[in-house]
């Protein structure tokens, strides 16, 4: 228990950084907490349409925040991973995988929303805590951090005024194209294309992710709209060797019915229809600690992932939470800033890890190498308690 009220600024007002702020006010009652960000307070932020792909273990901790906009979420009850052809049969199984939220007694495996549907109600939520408590709770939106400066005892953030803090957290994401370089960097010299797809037919509440010979092919499963199912499209290619940025909306359709499961059973339907497609570069920049003095990264901050395994926001809100549980525990700033940088490892590390080898096994032009990848989909499949280890890490982290 700290003796003096703490002082913490939180840089960054996305999903992380508000969750975050969030939760330290209700479980901190004597900090003192500010939230700084670059846009204006009065900034629309419900209309921003990027995707986001949260697991069950996300979705719990925003509901116990009481921000989890369940109206705007579509949950994904099963998740269907492929090989691409040359498919491989082992014992008369595909090269796929199946998880199943039934199976695994969960009512979801995860959910799919937008970007601002999730910032929207987080940053509606704190706005209203700070105006309930302003003597400890306060913002600072249109500041941007221009500098953290080491204290003897805290640090001193600099948005235009200086001011001294017991603790930074910084929670300020980004791209990998647009970010400072960090200590551990692979460029995959891969392009993510991303968009929405609407389907005819199709399963509600199924993501797929397709193993092509480029990069993976993910569909989210989005609301439906006029009765028609929705996925949010990430198409991962070459990017020196790019297919899909030359080709017409009509063309990308007809790539895309090619390359998804062909098969009735896996229920992924048929792609009528493709929005404006955005592309991003693809890498890995990460930090090799969390902390560094008085300040503490979490998030893209600490790391930005390839999204082969969609969960660089989870791990981010993992990060958070955690550093929370440790600040409520410790004695002091520097105790508890020891535990987080200890317990976040193995989680960190192995998702760094699992997403850094898979997203460089597409630049790989090995003989064998995707019939190797479907055979270990294959024996995945046939391995009931591997495959439950698998949702288990995907919806909760390692622990």
């Amino acid at each position: 228990m700290f003796q003096v009220p703490l002082k913490i600024a939180v840089i960054g007002a996305g999903p992380v950084g508000l969750a975050l702020a969030l939760q330290a006010a209700r479980s901190l009652p004597d900090a003192r907490i500010t939230v700084f960000d670059a846009r204006p307070v009065d900034k629309d932020v419900s209309g921003d349409a990027r995707t986001l792909a949260l697991s069950l273990g996300s979705v719990q901790l925003l509901q116990r925040l009481g921000c989890w906009p369940r109206d705007a979420a579509q949950p994904i009850r099963e998740v269907h991973v492929s090989q691409a052809p040359p498919t491989l049969m082992l014992g008369g199984l595909a090269a796929e995988v199946r998880l199943r939220a039934a199976e695994q007694a969960v009512p979801m495996l995860g959910a799919v929303l937008r970007y601002g549907q999730l910032v929207a109600p987080l940053q509606a939520a704190w706005l209203a805590a700070e105006t309930a408590e302003p003597q400890r709770l306060c913002s600072r939106f249109g500041a941007p951090v221009a500098a953290l400066k080491p204290l003897a005892e805290g640090i001193e953030v600099d948005a235009g005024t200086a001011e001294h803090f017991d603790l930074a957290v910084v929670a300020e994401g980004g791209v990998f194209s647009e970010q400072a370089r960090k200590a551990v960097v692979h460029d995959y010299q891969q392009t993510a294309w991303v968009g929405t797809l609407t389907l005819e037919g199709g399963t509600p509440g199924l993501a797929v992710e397709r193993f092509t010979r480029q990069g993976p092919l993910a569909l989210l499963p989005l609301p439906p709209e006029n009765g028609r199912q929705r996925a949010a499209l990430v198409w991962c290619v070459d990017s020196q060797d790019d297919p899909v940025r030359e080709l017409n909306d009509a063309q990308r359709l007809a790539v895309i019915g090619s390359l998804l499961p062909n098969d009735p059973a896996v229920g992924v339907g048929t792609p009528v229809a493709i929005s404006p497609l955005k592309a991003f570069p693809l890498g890995l920049n990460a930090e090799r600690t969390l902390v560094e003095g008085r300040s503490v990264r979490i998030g893209n901050a600490a790391q930005t992932l390839h999204p082969v395994a969609g969960q660089g926001l989870n791990l981010g809100l993992r990060d958070a939470f955690e550093l929370v549980l440790a600040l409520k525990e410790a004695r002091d700033v520097p105790a508890a800033l020891r535990r987080v940088e200890w317990s976040r490892a193995p989680d960190r590390w192995a998702m760094i890890a699992a997403t850094d080898f898979l997203a460089r096994s597409f630049t790989w032009r090995w003989p064998g190498l995707p019939a190797a990848r479907g055979l270990g989909l294959a024996a995945l499949q046939a391995m009931p308690w591997a495959k439950t280890l698998l949702a288990r890490q995907m919806m909760f982290g390692r622990r």
